[in-house]
């Protein structure tokens, strides 16, 4: 019964998943011969110095996996993904039912074996095959110092500059550098784990219950099965306070009180209007850990524990969609998860759909299509600087054996994926059944892992009048073409509810541009009232238009000190863009300002690929700040930016 779902129907058993037959390329490990019930975390943290050398920093202690063997003829080796920066010491083997007292534990042989360039293989040798449907306890001893999937900061890197930080980053394949797994999306488990810190840390987890075990340890558990990648630990100097009734904040004591100011009140909100929606939230609490400044991502969606870029603290609740994405996907990638990387869009593109569902509910439509405008145009600056044509502009992305999935990143899944999922509420035509079928959708494959074909089958039962219309073949809107056809999506939603809001703003950038400019007309419209979102619009198309007629946004500064002063991360990055593309020099220090404030990638890489296609001015700029920021960076962040600083073939 592996690939049946729990029966939903009054225990019959549904037809199997076909992602109970979907490969993952991405790993090396034998995760159909194996089904994973548990997986048990007991590690000590120490900071020092990087490694390698005594007393370097490093997470060490132990891994233990609770096995089931899922094949008939048995087998005698058990294949996890692992990375070469973990070093394993040993490997012992329980075998027989839990039950049974204690079984005794027996050390058995284990080698690695080359995969690619972002992992290995640790293939462990049973002495004796193991029977089909035994069970099976595996405890591999390994340490971790330097390494892709765990992520140390030196004091300086933090908020409060006093202590260091350690964090995980699991998404995609990164946590096969934290400890040894079956690191795919397409099995799940539950975990447990006890974490040892140093005098003053606290550590934190993506798990259900968090316990203070005695001065310096930390127990946690996650009672729900999830995949490897959502399972994430951080270390630092923490504190915390409640904003709900499930819900807290953590972060460094500096920044705590803004957290809390932020967030109070609002998270429940949000989770409560998610439930309405989608049906339960099944993960019991949902808090909120806010991170050091270099962390590289908008959001993570760690189960139980969001982790978020401290640039959320915007002073005046503006950036809350972030927030709402990271709890949508409480429904749709943590509960209904793609079976593979090349299946993203299952996971981003119903996270922007819930999203935004949630938003037009208490924000209204006008404000959530402009928000959907401004995802829009990020879609198509992506498609114009890649090529329409580019097989990662497709739905469903083909990774290639030895590709990172993390390196086919983009706004595709994200932007295309919404527009698909859109375009399928349009065929049903009435969004209250479009909702009933989400909910309907999340109670079926949830806790399971899936791919396309198990969803859009789901799709034409739910609604069998449009399976009669072959709504699946429809030329030029074809299922297939969605998935499998890179380029523009073939239907876009109709986000002229957003005209009340945008059409100011576009009418507005247009009287700037003018190289006599109409100083009563422009006075003429205040933008106090406009919302951050309006904002962004105005300013992308002011960046559009962009240079402006001399002496033009050095004026347009001077008028909106609300935006040339913004502490906004979302308006300091696009008056940075547009400082550079104008040659503003004396607003220079102001992008050198916002990159030492933050390393968000979103926010980074924009800023020196303007910069690098700027002045010489704009060019040196870009490498002394990278000079005097490196170090607060996020290695993946460097890399990148790297890259833009020296562009390939010169």
């Amino acid at each position: 019964m592996e690939s049946r779902r729990p029966g939903s129907h009054g225990g019959v058993a549904r037809r199997p998943l076909h992602s109970a037959q979907a490969v993952d390329v991405a790993s090396a490990s034998s995760f159909r011969a194996f089904e994973i019930l548990h997986l048990h975390l007991d590690l000590r943290a120490e900071f020092g110095p990087p490694g390698p050398g005594p007393g370097s920093r490093g997470l060490s202690g132990t891994v233990a996996l609770e096995l089931r063997c899922l094949l008939p003829e048995g087998a005698s080796e058990l294949r996890l993904d692992s990375h070469s920066c973990l070093e394993v010491t040993a490997a012992t083997l329980r075998r027989g039912q839990p039950e049974d007292q204690q079984p005794p534990a027996e050390t058995v042989p284990f080698h690695t074996q080359p995969f690619s360039h972002y992992g290995q293989a640790l293939c462990v040798d049973f002495p004796q095959p193991c029977r089909p449907a035994e069970r099976l306890q595996l405890e591999l001893t390994y340490r971790v110092g330097e390494g892709p999937g765990v992520c140390w900061l030196a004091p300086e890197q933090t908020a409060g500059k006093k202590k260091p930080f350690v964090y995980t980053q699991g998404q995609a394949v990164l946590n096969r550098a934290f400890f040894p797994c079956f690191d795919t999306p397409a099995v799940k488990c539950t975990y447990s784990a006890l974490i040892e810190v140093p005098d003053g840390f606290t550590a934190v987890m993506s798990a259900s219950t968090w316990e203070k075990r005695g001065p310096n340890k930390f127990f946690f558990k996650m009672g729900q099965p999830i995949p490897s990648y959502l399972i994430a630990l951080a270390i630092g100097d923490l504190a915390s306070a409640e904003v709900g009734p499930r819900s807290r904040v953590w972060a460094e004591p500096c920044l705590i009180e803004a957290a809390k100011e932020e967030y109070n009140g609002v998270v429940e909100e949000f989770l409560a209007t998610g439930e309405k929606l989608f049906g339960p939230y099944v993960w019991g609490r949902y808090d909120l850990l806010f991170m050091p400044p270099s962390f590289p991502f908008g959001g993570m969606e760690n189960p139980c524990l969001t982790f978020v870029t401290p640039c959320l603290l915007a002073g005046d609740r503006s950036l809350a969609d972030v927030i709402i994405h990271e709890i949508s996907h409480s429904w749709f990638g943590n509960l209904v998860t793609n079976a593979n990387w090349g299946e993203f869009w299952l996971n981003e593109g119903f996270t922007m759909y819930a999203q935004r569902r949630i938003s037009t509910v208490l924000f209204g439509a006008a404000y959530t299509c402009l928000e959907a405008a401004t995802g829009r145009a990020l879609l198509r600056q992506h498609m114009d600087i890649s090529g329409e044509e580019n097989p990662l502009n497709k739905l469903r992305v083909k990774i290639e054996p030895g590709v990172d999935p993390d390196d086919t990143y983009n706004e595709t899944p994200y932007e295309k994926g919404y527009c698909f999922v859109s375009y399928l509420a349009h065929l049903v035509g009435d969004q209250d059944q479009f909702d009933k079928f989400l909910k309907a959708y999340v109670d079926e494959f949830k806790f399971q892992s899936i791919l396309a074909e198990d969803f859009l089958e789901f799709y034409l039962e739910y609604f069998p009048e449009l399976k009669k219309k072959r709504v699946d073949s429809i030329p030029g809107f074809e299922f297939d073409r969605w998935l499998n056809t890179p380029g523009w999506p073939p239907y876009l939603p109709d986000l002229s509810p957003g005209d009340s809001l945008m059409k100011p703003a576009e009418e507005l950038a247009e009287l700037w541009v003018t190289s006599e400019l109409d100083m009563q007309a422009i006075e003429a419209v205040s933008i106090d009232t406009w919302k951050t979102y309006q904002l962004v619009y105005f300013l992308d198309k002011i960046l559009q238009k962009s240079p402006l007629p001399p002496g033009n946004v050095k004026k347009l500064g001077e008028t909106y000190p609300k935006i040339s002063d913004a502490q906004n991360a979302e308006l300091r990055l696009r008056w940075g863009q547009i400082i550079l593309k104008n040659d503003y020099q004396e607003e220079f220090w102001k992008v050198k300002d916002f990159l030492q404030s933050q390393g968000k990638q979103k926010y980074t890489l924009p800023l020196y690929h303007t910069m690098m296609s700027g002045s010489e001015m704009a060019q040196t700029l870009a490498k002394d700040i990278f000079a005097a920021t490196a170090s607060q960076l996020h290695s993946n962040v460097v890399n990148y930016v790297q890259q833009i600083l020296v562009p390939k073939g010169s």
